[in-house]
Order: structure tokens, then C-alpha cells, then sequence
């Protein structure tokens, strides 16, 4: 499988005030830091269907983070202050779901981990 490459879009950058440089940072820092853990799992496991596991599980975090950030820019608006940090995070969750799955070869394999943890999630029993 080949190597995992994830950024900031600059329309997400470009987004934040004057002042967000460390808002900017912070999300570099981060994207760079999940892109080496995947990486990383992936030269140490064994078969590429590890590798897909791992990124649903991180797919499935990056989009509860999503919904956070939503649900923040509404509290946010009904308080009466600024949303454009808890948008832009928002919205590199977003980014970054679509990037994993414009790895062709890991987004077929990805679909089969979702598709066979629906089925399993679907016939346990008490369910």
C-alpha cells in the first residue's frame, strides 16, 4: 500500500482571521501528526486489511470530531461570538476524511472494513 499523505487545504487556512498563525499551526502539527501514526501503521502491520481497520477507526474519529465542531459553531453563534476557529476545524475534518479516500487503493479497502462492520454491528445479538 502506498505511503498516506494528508494537508491543510489553504482554502481552510486562508479562512482563518489575521491573527490565526497559531490556530494554522496547531493544525499542521496535527495533520502531521496523524498522517506519520498511519504511515507508521502501516509499515509495521502485516496485511493491508490491518492498515484499512485502522483508518475507519480513524475515519470514525475524524468525523465525531466533525460533528463536535458542528455543534460548536451553533453554540457559539448563540452566544454571540465567533465560530471561525470551530469552522475551520470542522472543516479540515471534512478535508481529511475526503483525503484518505482519494487514496484509491485504500478507500476500496476502507468501504470492505465499513461495509463488514455494519454486518457485524448489524448480527450481534441484543441488537
Amino acid at each position: 500500500m502506498d505511503e498516506i499523505t494528508l494537508f491543510v487545504p489553504e482554502t481552510i487556512v486562508e479562512s482563518l482571521p489575521e491573527d490565526g498563525g497559531d490556530a494554522e499551526q496547531d493544525m499542521r502539527r496535527a495533520v502531521e501528526g496523524w498522517e506519520a501514526r498511519l504511515n507508521r501503521l502501516r509499515e509495521e502491520t502485516d496485511g493491508d486489511e490491518e492498515v484499512a481497520s485502522a483508518v475507519v477507526d480513524v475515519l470514525e474519529r475524524f468525523e465525531e470530531r466533525w460533528e463536535q465542531y458542528d455543534d460548536f459553531v451553533a453554540e457559539l453563534r448563540a452566544w454571540g461570538q465567533s465560530p471561525i476557529y470551530a469552522m475551520a476545524w470542522r472543516d479540515l475534518m471534512g478535508s481529511l476524511v475526503r483525503q484518505l479516500y482519494d487514496h484509491e487503493e485504500l478507500a476500496e479497502r476502507v468501504d470492505r472494513e465499513r461495509h463488514a462492520r455494519l454486518v457485524s454491528d448489524g448480527i450481534r445479538p441484543g441488537k
